[in-house]
């Protein structure tokens, strides 16, 4: 990539309260993906793929497994002395910096980064969609077209429209406006905002430093910045990115596009050469089959240990599926352990739970299911939600929609749980900041 623009911030501090309590102990970009990942490990080999070795990422929101995830930048070949990776937190105490109070005011409160630097173009990225994009192409077209400002688009169904900010384009490129989330039909275009810009320097500081006077902002890139734009003439572009982007925002999306991994075509090549996707690896042994385990498409990394069977499912490091268990059409992440004897299915198990030995854990998806009582809006598709470090005790029965906290214990359980129950676990009295609200057309 050419010099100009070598800098990125990276959007990285989101609330995600439709990941329910997957992201409830962690950023939403934190969230493990496909078997080995991070989902911000995507944006980030992007970055690394395209040229880009100079990162800011902007986060907020309990960003602890975040940072130590991303550490020092090595496995992305971010560890340098000239530029690499920032974790830019925002610093509380003084007059000039707070909370993040949006996106846009999230790259405002961290302008000096930029203005160290002689780039003459600044990328802005979401840090928490699964994509493979080289920038190059885009950074060319925004040049070309000496724009203030592109912003990438692409398309999605009428039916999913109320989940993006919908971009209407005229003949020549140009954003001629915004649908907030329309309603399904009624959106007037098929084009969604992807959440990537590119701006001018001198464009985005005066910019920002407008809408951080504006009492009246929420200082959000897609609900003030873009029409703030549009109202007074200034070219905003689109660039087309045709290939495969997922938002795993919601929990829906989320399980779907990891289950799409082990189809026999899946939408993303995990093992392209050309265009490696980095994360942190795990020293951990081999995948060890039994003699009478099976394994039917699925992914399992290192540490896995399989004596069960597995079918369609994503099992992460440290996995073990004990003699006579079944997993079917689930995600089990780091370490999680399945009892003798236990079935599981359409399950997303986070990091270190305990599946009992004779368990019965989810089921088959069926239409009228009731929803989960505690988050009924994120949770309602039939998927069993088990969290970080919880165990599940042996023999008991766990319907669909339900819901296990994190850290619960055996001793917590007194009986089964029918579909759209939950076991909650102690509540913590630590706030929760978000600059990400889930808005806008900056998603």
């Amino acid at each position: 990539m050419s010099a100009g623009a070598r800098y990125a911030f990276l959007l990285a501090g989101g609330l995600g309260s439709r990941l329910c309590l997957l992201s409830e102990k962690r950023a939403k970009p934190a969230v493990p993906f496909g078997g080995k990942y991070r989902i911000i490990d995507f944006t980030l080999s992007n970055c690394v793929n395209s040229g880009i070795f100079d990162v800011g990422v902007l986060t907020q929101y309990k960003p602890g497994s975040l940072r130590d995830h991303i550490g020092s930048g090595r496995p992305w070949d971010l560890d340098r002395n000239r530029g690499g990776i920032h974790i830019l937190q925002p610093f509380q105490g003084s007059e000039e910096n707070d909370w993040y109070r949006g996106t846009a005011d999230a790259v405002y409160q961290n302008l000096i980064h930029i203005r160290r630097r002689r780039a003459e173009d600044i990328l802005i990225l979401s840090g928490d969609h699964i994509y493979k994009m080289d920038y190059e192409p885009m950074v060319e077209f925004h040049r070309d077209r000496r724009a203030a400002v592109t912003m990438a688009i692409t398309t999605v169904p009428d039916h999913l429209s109320d989940q993006f900010g919908m971009v209407e384009l005229d003949p020549h490129g140009r954003v001629m406006g915004f649908q907030e989330k329309p309603a399904p039909g009624t959106a007037r275009t098929s084009f969604a905002s992807m959440g990537v810009y590119i701006f001018r320097r001198e464009v985005l500081e005066m910019a920002l430093a407008e809408d951080a006077e504006d009492p009246s902002s929420s200082h959000d890139f897609g609900q003030d910045i873009f029409p703030r734009f549009l109202a007074r003439g200034i070219e905003v572009y689109a660039h087309l990115f045709p290939h495969y982007w997922q938002d795993v925002g919601t929990l829906d999306s989320f399980y779907r596009a990891n289950l799409e991994l082990v189809s026999d075509r899946p939408p993303i090549e995990l093992a392209d050469p050309e265009w490696i996707v980095h994360t942190v690896s795990l020293d951990q042994p081999p995948v060890r089959v039994g003699r009478s385990a099976a394994v039917l498409q699925s992914l399992a990394a290192n540490g896995v240990r399989v004596d069960g069977r597995s079918e369609r499912s994503i099992l992460f490091p440290g996995v073990v599926i004990e003699p006579g268990a079944v997993v079917r059409d689930s995600i089990l992440m780091h370490g999680t352990r399945v009892g003798a004897g236990a079935v599981v299915e359409r399950v997303i198990a986070d990091k270190g739970a305990w599946i009992g030995a004779g368990a019965r854990v989810g089921g088959s998806y069926a239409p009228g299911i009731t929803p989960n009582k505690l988050c009924p809006e994120h949770l309602a598709s039939g998927l069993t939600l088990i969290g970080k470090s919880a165990r599940v005790a042996e023999g008991v029965t766990i319907g669909r929609n339900c819901r296990i906290d994190p850290e619960v214990t055996d001793a917590m359980w007194t009986g089964n749980l029918a579909d759209g129950d939950f076991l909650a676990s102690p509540p913590e009295s630590t706030p929760n900041h978000g600059y990400d609200s889930e808005p806008a057309s900056s998603r």
